[in-house]
């Protein structure tokens, strides 16, 4: 008698990853003991981006990684969305998509006569195959809204405050300080774990848009009606006053000790630098920069290296091996352990209630 299959066993698990940060993929499939697909993504003469998988997907659990870099953010996205979808159409039996970085998700926010991109992608990125999706400390939490398929949000906070507490010898003269008003809840929880106080930096960072000349009523109105209408408005409107910030400062006290800088990301390298520059005004004697993203594009090496800040610690979401080269200021703190472990429960389907322990939504 024919032995008809297992319906309810475990399918098997493939790993598959594009081009953006193959050293993180290979190490996630290190710690599985386990082994990346063969499958080969490139481009064709014209720059169109072809994948060819030579084993077969279908009934398995393919998890896909890939991130976002400096280098083509545009062509990750593009790869990820095809390898998603020729995974799809080969008849995978799930598809998830492992993002430590999630392209463009700066941009979650509505701007003037702009869009949020944020969510175009997240649209792009479910419609492409993918059952679920892993991410690592995504900009703003309600990203995770955007995505029509269930989205971990991982975070790497206790790793950073591991190497905190094992790196900096006299961790517990120090201050966490939130960069922005807009950081003191992050400042807050790291500061709440390693029992430290916390200082913000408030006051103005750049100068504000002008909102004149912006061309909001073209073509302009007849000067007649323009007057009219502005009468009118004037008896209703209620006076407002204009936003102004105050002069950049620090809310707390660093003199003689440690400030520890916290943020999601690491990009624009100038404001870190004007902050570091500051803090060392007040009295602080070492600077430091935690991150969970170190984009660190342009020339943030150089100026990273001719600041006051004294360690750049950010995690290996994002590869940036160059940088490191060009400045030894940069540290990096391994977490493919955590993706790793991610991947292992979700293919087990195990409670991922146990990675996000001790940790507060604020993170």
């Amino acid at each position: 008698m024919a032995h008809l299959p297992n319906r309810s066993a475990r399918p098997p698990m493939m790993l598959m990853a594009g081009n953006s940060h193959r050293e993180l993929a290979a190490e996630i499939a290190k710690k599985l003991g386990t082994r990346l697909c063969q499958a080969t993504v490139f481009h064709k003469s014209n720059r169109e981006t072809a994948l060819e998988i030579s084993e077969s997907v279908r009934g398995k659990d393919i998890f896909i990684i890939q991130t976002g870099t400096t280098k083509d953010v545009n062509n990750d996205i593009m790869e990820m969305l095809i390898m998603a979808y020729a995974c799809k159409t080969s008849s995978a039996r799930n598809i998830v998509g492992v993002i430590p970085y999630l392209p463009y998700c700066k941009q979650s926010k509505m701007r003037k006569r702009g869009c949020i991109v944020s969510k175009l992608v997240a649209s792009l990125i479910s419609r492409a195959g993918f059952n679920q999706i892993i991410t690592m400390d995504l900009h703003q939490k309600e990203i995770q809204g955007f995505f029509d398929c269930p989205v971990d949000n991982l975070r790497a906070s206790p790793f950073l405050i591991q190497y905190i507490r094992e790196s900096i010898s006299d961790y517990r003269n120090a201050v966490i300080v939130a960069r922005n008003p807009g950081a003191v809840k992050r400042a807050t929880s790291y500061a709440e774990r390693l029992r430290l106080t916390i200082a913000v930096i408030h006051g103005e960072e750049k100068s504000p848009e002008s909102e004149k000349d912006d061309g909001r009523n073209s073509p302009p109105l007849p000067e007649v009606e323009q007057r009219r209408i502005s009468n009118f408005n004037m008896e209703f409107l209620p006076k407002l006053q204009a936003k102004e910030k105050p002069p950049i400062s620090v809310v707390g006290d660093v003199g003689g000790r440690i400030a520890i800088l916290v943020d999601d990301m690491i990009d624009d390298v100038q404001v870190f630098v004007a902050a570091a520059e500051l803090l060392r005004e007040r009295g602080a004697y070492k600077i430091y920069v935690m991150a969970t993203h170190g984009l660190l594009s342009a020339d943030a090496p150089r100026l990273i290296e001719n600041s006051p800040i004294d360690e750049v610690v950010v995690t290996n979401t994002v590869p940036h091996e160059m940088q490191k080269m060009q400045c030894h200021k940069i540290k990096t703190v391994d977490i493919s352990v955590l993706l790793s472990e991610a991947i292992r429960r979700m293919h087990n389907q195990e409670s991922m209630s146990h990675l996000f322990q001790n940790i507060s939504v604020d993170d």
